[in-house]
């Protein structure tokens, strides 16, 4: 599936966003293993979120879907049964290193696959710690998919210190942690999403979070089961992300976006955005389980920066439309310690150099970063095919940047953008960005 987009101008109006892909895969996780019903409501139905509720059903989990209504029958904490086959994760990293934590406490054998492109991405990093726990979990020799996992005589408490800044591997030991014998506490030395601590507490799962410094430590104390709750999934700030790009960098552009997540550990994007000068309110903020706003984007002009690197985890998946913003700014930006961006569904920084290369933007990149040259607010990126590497965010933050291309671009191999953002096209034609699939 390929895309093309013509340049554009003045979008307008205001628009829903599909449910947070993050909060959609914890939402199912816990409602499957906690007791009683869970109706989760606004829930993501794509590709990756589907992999999550798929791979519960096979062990045995009651779920009904109509549409982005989830209703959930709960197994409790060791209801889960042995699949009839290997559990297939398609593209989702998110669904292989969470349900490793959980299928580690288990009572049988289970064996996690996914397509090309996860297979080739590090498990090396959940494996160790996991084991540490005692484990009986095992990888390819690369330490890549496919994972197999036996049987343990249990798991063990646990403390550990993330070498990197993911919260999957947070996630992960937090979800194995349900399952061991005593407290598992992991400390990040650079903030994470915490989606998964606001989600244990709203299922009524004991997490302890400690400020040390500039560091955070949580320990989740075991429950002896769990209670089944209702879940309103806010809209994705990271699909968001692209339509906050599209208005800043259209001219004579107004975009509401509705019901977004503004979960603190999530809105780095808009700090830096602000930061070059983006005209960004939010407006009717919520404060729930996950706080929510409206976010009204107008056209700006924007300045390079040096991005602050304690802003790089925080908004590692919207690195890619950061860097069409960098592209269209007065100036230089400067990017590093994001060398976690190469070890995603694509190797982002050298995916998005060559995107950037594509379009006519001159660029360095670094090890660990990279330095964007901006073509200023009056600048036109190059029309040209892109490459997205079959990667979900760089076929978006591509599209986007093609509005303030010469004329007509094509985005190739964008079947992918089907994991978090099934309607991107739909929703895009919306606000009146002129796209089709071919």
């Amino acid at each position: 599936m390929d895309f093309r987009v013509k340049a554009g101008s003045k979008l307008t109006g205001e628009v829903q966003l599909p449910g947070d892909k993050s909060i959609s895969h914890r939402s199912i996780m816990c409602s499957a293993l906690a007791e009683g019903t869970t109706t989760i409501n606004n829930f993501l139905a794509g590709e990756d979120c589907l992999a999550t509720l798929d791979a519960f059903s096979k062990m045995g989990v009651n779920i009904n879907r109509t549409d982005n209504k989830v209703v959930v029958q709960g197994v409790g904490l060791n209801g889960l049964k042995k699949p009839d086959s290997d559990l297939y994760l398609g593209n989702s990293g998110t669904s292989m290193r969470l349900m490793s934590g959980i299928l580690s406490g288990q009572s049988f054998s289970t064996v996690l696959t996914g397509d090309s492109s996860l297979s080739s991405r590090p498990m090396e990093r959940i494996i160790s710690p996991l084991k540490l726990m005692g484990s009986d979990i095992s990888s390819s020799d690369e330490g890549k998919p496919p994972i197999e996992i036996q049987p343990s005589p249990g798991l063990n408490s646990l403390s550990y210190d993330l070498p990197i800044a993911s919260a999957q591997i947070k996630s992960c030991l937090m979800f194995a942690g349900l399952y061991a014998n005593g407290p598992v506490a992991v400390t990040e030395h650079l903030r994470t999403r915490n989606h998964t601590e606001l989600m244990f507490q709203q299922f009524g799962i004991e997490v302890e979070v400690n400020e040390l410094g500039k560091a955070r430590e949580i320990t989740v104390i075991p429950p002896k089961s769990i209670l089944a709750t209702d879940i309103n999934v806010p809209s994705d700030f990271s699909s968001a992300s692209f339509f906050i790009l599209a208005a800043l960098i259209t001219p004579e552009s107004e975009l509401l976006i509705k019901n977004v997540g503004i979960n603190k550990t999530r809105v780095g994007f808009l700090h830096a955005l602000r930061h070059m000068g983006a005209n960004i309110e939010l407006q009717n903020e919520i404060n729930s389980f996950e706080p929510t706003a409206d976010i009204l984007v107008k056209t700006s002009d924007l300045k390079g920066i040096s991005l602050n690197t304690a802003l790089v985890a925080n908004m590692i998946d919207e690195m890619p439309a950061f860097f069409i913003a960098a592209a269209l700014a007065e100036g230089i930006t400067k990017v590093k310690d994001a060398k976690e961006l190469r070890a995603k569904e694509s190797d982002r920084l050298q995916a998005m150099s060559e995107v950037l290369q594509a379009f006519g933007v001159k660029s360095h990149l670094n090890g660990d970063g990279i330095v964007i040259n901006g073509l200023g607010k009056d600048g036109l990126f190059k029309s040209s095919e892109i490459n997205s590497y079959g990667d979900h965010r760089i076929a978006m933050a591509s599209s986007i940047a093609s509005l303030r291309a010469e004329g007509e671009t094509t985005i190739i191999d964008c079947h992918n953008v089907n994991t978090s953002f099934p309607n991107f096209i739909d929703v895009s034609r919306e606000v009146g960005i002129n796209i089709v699939e071919i």
